[in-house]
């Protein structure tokens, strides 16, 4: 059987679903909605950004960013993918003969000021929560800067613009590494993502719940993730109890502490891993479930 293989779109939109679908510490999943976000809001926003990343290398980043954002806006009511898409969109504009790394950072280096204009106004439409404002090329004022400029004046704050200053740095030498580790000694896709996501937990702050919540909190979490590993997480009860435990104290009524900017790197190391064939399509449906 000859595989067709998978346009950008829809290795985004196969990205998404697999991302949403694992059961993370923290975020919504197939087991496990927020109150005012559920996993059908994900895998509906999944499908509506296939068109306009299938045409990013077309009609550049920031408009597709835009197209992704407002298709997205039409079949849910609130921000499921802002991040993730700011991540897709240049990994989708990358040529299919270019090596990603290289072809990333091509794209990031001819960004411009329309480029920054458009994904300004795709964040006012998907307003996220924890913005705040700044004084230099604030999201609320017309940019005056390229895109890569802006978001280098957010990188300190911001996981997701820290990817468009180092060139993606952060996914694609560190997440897709770990997740392509853990596939290559057996381990189902679920707990591959699972390790991915925790890994980068522990090692980077997420920035999400830095603005927040603040440092201290970010700084707590991550602790908690680390810890789970350190502990043999998933192959010893130890470290399940404890990636039970910090499950379950994120999700707190009280607290609802969701690492989602974190969420986002693994969803664009998922992106690199299928698009380099790392991860094999058709999907094994027998290689996916985390082991219970």
């Amino acid at each position: 059987m000859t595989t067709i293989p998978l346009s950008p779109g829809r290795l985004a939109q196969l990205s998404c679903v697999i991302e949403a679908t694992a059961r993370k510490p923290g975020n919504v999943h197939r087991l496990a909605d927020f109150a005012d976000l559920g996993y059908l809001d994900f895998i509906l926003s999944a499908g509506a950004i296939v068109d306009a990343l299938d045409h990013a290398a077309e009609t550049g980043v920031g408009r597709a960013v835009h197209a992704a954002i407002a298709a997205t806006r039409r079949v849910v009511e609130t921000n499921t993918n802002l991040g993730i898409v700011l991540l897709l969109v240049p990994l989708a504009a990358v040529r299919p003969d270019e090596p990603l790394q290289a072809g990333v950072e091509r794209v990031l280096s001819q960004t411009t000021v329309d480029d920054a204009r458009w994904v300004y106004r795709a964040i006012r439409a998907a307003q996220p929560g924890g913005l705040g404002a700044v004084a230099d090329q604030d999201i609320a004022n017309e940019p005056t800067v390229t895109l890569r400029e802006a978001m280098a004046l957010a990188a300190d704050r911001d996981l997701v613009a820290r990817q468009y200053t180092t060139g993606y740095r952060d996914v694609l030498d560190l997440a897709t590494p770990i997740l392509t580790r853990a596939l290559d000694t057996g381990e189902p896709l679920e707990t591959a993502v699972i390790m991915c996501y925790l890994a980068l937990l522990a090692d980077r702050p997420d920035t999400l719940i830095a603005r927040k919540h603040g440092g201290r909190v970010a700084g707590e979490v991550s602790r908690r993730a680390g810890q789970a590993l350190e502990a043999g997480w998933p192959g010893s009860g130890d470290g399940q109890r404890l990636c039970d435990e910090f499950d379950r104290w994120l999700r707190d009524a009280d607290r609802r502490y969701n690492p989602g900017a974190t969420a986002d790197l693994v969803a664009a190391a998922l992106f690199a891993a299928l698009r380099d064939g790392k991860i094999k399509t058709p999907l094994d449906p027998h290689g996916w479930r985390l082991p219970t």
